[in-house]
């Protein structure tokens, strides 16, 4: 509607919107281009052939893009462009979309509130592939170790809803909202194994069900719960020794000639005080109780 004033000579023209019910449609994202959504004539109470003659067009609220349109022919609102939930509002509860209808001759405005439903079109994922842990054997029953979510670009019913973990000898699984949890239901043992693969389901609330999953690896670290074992409680060896002496000042030194049969390489060994030392490239233990010996002993193997 236009409408002419004069003021103080000067001319204006004022242009008046008329903004008339506003029009609710509620429909699933991802619906085919050309879909019908309802029937903007019958819901106004218009005849068909008005919308035509009055030039009837939507036009959108603070987008250049236009997700619906309007067929004059018949007046029925139809998708116009792929409408995709989690693009335009991400994770929010609710996705409004707004529009306008515009009638010309005389100019008729009516807001148009476009509701975007979620359909279950993504599956729970986590952020990696694998998950690694690395626990101690010493670990007691009980211990916890907390498990990154998954996320579901979908909301509401649609989203994860629960958590399963594949049977396993050691482990439960705990979940407390979002919190996620592996709980050691029975203690680990590094001797009988170093690792363990667990199988980790995330499921959403939809229709059909979508889920995803994740391995995780746990190694199992050692701990010092082993004390070291001879293959023989007992060992006995015979040698012909022979000996030579020498003294110093402060020392007597004394070299002891053995030939032992099962020895094929020269061996040196060093013993001070009487103190156990280790010939580490032969995996030979010498335990000496001497407390006749000098100060200083050197031992030599010839074969």
């Amino acid at each position: 509607m236009v409408s002419k004033f004069e003021t103080c000579g000067f001319h204006f023209l004022l242009f008046l919107h008329v903004t008339y019910g506003d029009m609710s449609y509620s429909f699933p994202e991802e619906m085919k281009r050309g879909s019908i959504i309802g029937n903007m004539a019958k819901d106004l109470g218009l005849e068909t052939g008005t919308l035509s003659n009055r030039r009837a067009r939507i036009d959108t609220d603070g987008t250049d893009k236009r997700y619906c349109d309007i067929n004059l022919n018949n007046g029925e609102l139809i998708v116009a462009d792929r409408i995709d939930r989690e693009g335009l509002c991400g994770e929010k509860a609710s996705c409004i979309l707004k529009h306008e209808l515009v009638l010309e001759n005389p100019l008729e405005l009516h807001r148009i509130t476009f509701h975007i439903q979620d359909i279950n079109d993504n599956s729970p994922q986590f952020n990696e592939e694998s998950i690694n842990l690395e626990i101690r054997e010493s670990a007691v029953r009980g211990a916890r170790f907390v498990i990154e979510e998954a996320h579901d670009a979908d909301v509401g019913q649609n989203s994860v809803q629960q958590y399963s973990l594949k049977k396993n000898d050691n482990f439960i699984l705990a979940v407390d909202g979002n919190t996620i949890e592996l709980v050691l239901e029975k203690e680990l043992d590094r001797e009988k194994q170093q690792e363990i693969n667990l199988l980790l389901t995330a499921l959403d609330g939809g229709s059909p069900q979508r889920s995803g999953t994740v391995v995780i690896h746990v190694t199992v670290l050692d701990a010092n719960d082993n004390a070291p074992v001879f293959s023989q409680a007992v060992y006995k060896a015979s040698l012909n020794v022979f000996y030579t002496h020498t003294h110093t000042h402060t020392h007597t030194h004394t070299r002891a000639r053995a030939l032992p049969p099962s020895l094929p390489h020269s061996l040196t060994h060093s013993l001070t005080h009487c103190v156990a030392y280790s010939l580490a490239h032969y995996n030979v233990v010498s335990l000496i109780d001497c407390p006749w010996l000098s100060d200083f002993l050197m031992l030599t193997f010839i074969s």
